[in-house]
């Protein structure tokens, strides 16, 4: 059980409409009516919880489960305990996500500015939203109807904010337009002045930096991560895009619809990321690259020129992820046939 302290379950459902909201069909023999009042890990859960299994490694823990429903590929519904009620859905992680939003769904926001905090008389603050202690909202602000400025956040001059958003405490942003529906989580800072300068005999000189940053839609920022604006062009996040805590994205870059980038990898400036590219942890991408629609950059990649669409590369400089993978086996056996000369 989640600890109450933190989350409120909003349960009971029945195992009518798990199903239904898992999209998954029930196994002969369960009961729809049957209420549950929970979600937990397949280790931790009892008879009134419902769980999931979506990877093999715990198929030992789904066989000695006590949980009393679960969602369950039908590939893994012959190793399931007896008496356990199975959701049988070819996407049970998803399945179970949607099943865990609606035991936990969002609380409703505490509409109205905390008296600590510092709101622009020019700024429009939309019906709804919630303001917390210490939060800064600057002039000509625009804050859509039921958004959420936690405590300490910084809303500069002129930056726009979409209904529904929710920017988390100590986050700045300045410079952006950000669209509906994005969760901008704490530390973040969004439109920072982009690191561009000319470098010759006479110094290091700024250039302006006269771009914005525009969030689109549906966009989730982890903790801590910058997005610099861009120097002229615009830095833009594609819709539905996610980005994990600790990234650094620079100016001018342009990620695509739906990207995926995790913690600590970097996109360097003027880079362009198409639909649907996954960068994993602490990958980083050059400069003025472009990385094609659906491209996959392995953990620790160094990305130092184009990726085709569909591509899965790692290791640095980047390369196909098999050539990658059949390079370290090759290293592999060269180290253990030198041991056996040494020895």
């Amino acid at each position: 059980m989640a600890d109450p302290r933190f989350f409120r379950a909003a349960g009971p459902l029945t195992l009518r409409e798990i199903a239904r909201l898992a999209s998954a069909e029930l196994e002969k023999g369960a009961d729809p009516e049957r209420s549950f009042h929970d979600v937990a890990p397949l280790d931790t859960a009892g008879e009134d919880d419902v769980s999931f299994l979506d990877n093999t490694r715990y198929l030992d823990a789904f066989r000695s489960s006590k949980a009393g429903a679960c969602v369950v590929g039908p590939q893994h519904v012959e190793h399931a305990p007896k008496g356990m009620a199975l959701l049988v859905s070819t996407k049970p992680y998803r399945g179970y996500a949607q099943v865990a939003r609606a035991f936990y769904p969002p609380q409703p926001r505490d509409e109205g500015r905390h008296p600590a905090a510092i709101v622009d008389p020019t700024a429009r603050i939309g019906p709804g939203t919630e303001i917390g202690a210490g939060a800064v909202i600057g002039a000509r602000v625009e804050i859509g109807p039921d958004c959420l400025i936690g405590p300490n956040a910084v809303i500069a001059d002129g930056v726009v904010v979409g209904a529904g958003t929710e920017i988390g405490a100590n986050a700045y942003l300045s410079h952006c337009l950000v669209g509906a529906r994005c969760q901008i989580h704490a530390g973040v800072c969004i439109g920072n002045r982009g690191f561009g300068f000319a470098m010759d005999a006479e110094g290091v000189l700024d250039v302006p930096q006269l771009g914005r940053v525009i969030v689109e839609d549906d966009v989730e920022v982890g903790a801590n991560s910058t997005i610099d604006r861009g120097a002229g062009p615009d830095t833009v996040i594609g819709a539905g895009s996610k980005i994990d805590n600790l990234v650094q994205i620079g100016h001018n870059v342009r990620l695509g619809r739906q990207c995926v980038l995790v913690s600590q990898s970097g996109i360097a400036g003027s880079t362009k990321l198409e639909d649907h590219v996954v960068v994993a942890a602490q990958a980083g991408v050059a400069g003025h690259l472009t990385v094609g629609k659906g491209a996959q950059l392995a953990a620790k990649s160094g990305v130092m020129r184009d990726v085709p669409p569909g591509l899965a590369v790692g290791g640095a400089p980047a390369m196909p992820l098999r050539e990658f993978f059949r390079l370290c086996t090759i290293w592999q056996r060269q180290l253990k046939a030198r041991g056996k000369r040494d020895d």
